[in-house]
């Protein structure tokens, strides 16, 4: 069997792929192409009324690519109701590699010292693959998820894929859309030049523009 690599793994996202373990221990990859593809349309982006009392409060500190490995590892952890993961350790060494060579990010929250939540994916021309989140405080990983949207938008990003959809996830106006709808949204995207930006931003300007954000030049 040819081994799996970075290179690989980034042409097989390019074609709309992606790879998921039964089990941590499990060694084996499947690639997953559902018929129905999760993506979270930025210009509908929606943030519940309770998490914008978090966010007011400013409760964590949002860090970016400080501490990938150990988000990546937070999100591979087993928590009630969740006892296996998809993450095995294949897929942890080619995420830390894809983020050695600037490709993956992760978006971190922080209380102080600690961490407490976040986010990583895979960012591809104007395409950003959101990959898993974890929490370990109250809204931790829902203010990271605000962060990525704002720092997305400003950077020129255009889809937001997050694989599937779930309860969690549709409070923030993801939905579902065809698998062949999905690829042609992801073609146009993979064209569209966007930068993943790693410094602070300003979530209340991002978030309250239109959708002309995506595409307005970085300055």
């Amino acid at each position: 069997m040819r081994a799996l690599t970075p290179d690989i793994l980034l042409r097989a996202y390019a074609m709309g792929l992606f790879p998921m373990a039964q089990t941590r221990d499990d060694p084996k990859l499947y690639w997953i192409d559902p018929d129905e593809r999760g993506i979270l349309p930025l210009d509908r982006f929606h943030i519940p009324r309770s998490l914008k009392k978090t966010l007011k409060q400013g409760r964590y500190q949002i860090r970016v690519d400080t501490a990938f490995r150990t988000v990546l590892e937070g999100c591979a952890e087993a928590k009630q109701g969740r006892e296996e993961t998809w993450i095995n350790n294949q897929i942890a060494d080619l995420f830390c590699h894809l983020h050695a060579m600037g490709l993956a990010h992760s978006v971190e929250s922080w209380d102080g010292d600690t961490l407490v939540g976040g986010l990583y994916g895979l960012a591809l021309g104007g395409a950003f693959f959101g990959e898993s989140m974890f929490s370990r405080r109250t809204d931790a990983s829902k203010v990271a998820l605000v962060d990525l949207v704002a720092r997305l938008k400003l950077g020129g990003t255009v889809l937001l894929d997050t694989q599937f959809i779930t309860d969690h996830l549709s409070r923030f106006g993801v939905v579902e859309i065809p698998r062949y709808h999905y690829k042609e949204l992801l073609a146009a995207a993979l064209q569209q030049p966007a930068t993943f930006l790693t410094n602070p931003v300003d979530w209340s300007y991002a978030l309250s523009v239109g959708p002309e954000i995506a595409t307005a030049p970085l300055i």
